[in-house]
């Protein structure tokens, strides 16, 4: 029978040295900056993604596909965002524990409820995530950490585009009678 021995390789919430030529107090700000950025994101993602699976009506198919684009590009920007807090000498948050801690978002409820309350719900986290990403490029550029603010940057493109759609999904304008 083969031996295994456990070894913790980065304990969590340690930074080591970087390669990048961070210095270690800047990069532990910019790590919390972005696993809070993570954890967003993944709540994010789990709410889209329990949109996806439960919309119906006469939309279905748009918002389906929609609501199932939307997610996958929150789950690109999640691996952005361990990726860079990883090359920066940090660990990423990843267990469900940790990233309800990390998070500064809420995710609504485990009900299902009418599409229109659920893209509103959408609507607040984005919006709640939008303000963070602006704070967390300015603080990624005053600690000179360029290329995290870059990769912020192109984040929260693609986000405000996501949200500015779904506040399309919510005018009134619609084909469907009551």
């Amino acid at each position: 029978m083969e031996e295994t021995q456990e070894h913790v390789r980065r304990e969590f919430g340690t930074v080591e040295e970087n390669e990048l030529r961070l210095d270690v107090e800047k990069s532990e700000q910019v790590i919390n900056a972005l696993n809070q950025d993570l954890a967003d994101t993944y709540v994010l993602y789990h709410q889209l993604k329990k949109h996806h699976w439960n919309v119906e009506g006469a939309e279905f198919r748009d918002l389906h596909l929609f609501l199932g684009d939307a997610a996958e590009h929150a789950e690109e920007a999640a691996d952005e965002l361990a990726e860079r807090a990883q090359a920066l000498g940090g660990t990423p948050v990843s267990s469900g524990k940790a990233l309800q801690e990390h998070a500064s978002i809420e995710p609504e409820d485990e009900d299902v409820y009418d599409i229109r309350t659920s893209l509103q719900h959408d609507l607040e986290l984005y919006g709640d995530i939008i303000e963070s990403l602006r704070d967390h490029i300015e603080l990624t550029e005053n600690l000179g950490d360029h290329a995290s603010a870059q990769i912020l940057r192109e984040i929260i493109v693609e986000v405000e585009e996501d949200a500015h759609h779904v506040e399309h999904y919510l005018e009134d304008d619609t084909l469907v009678l009551d």
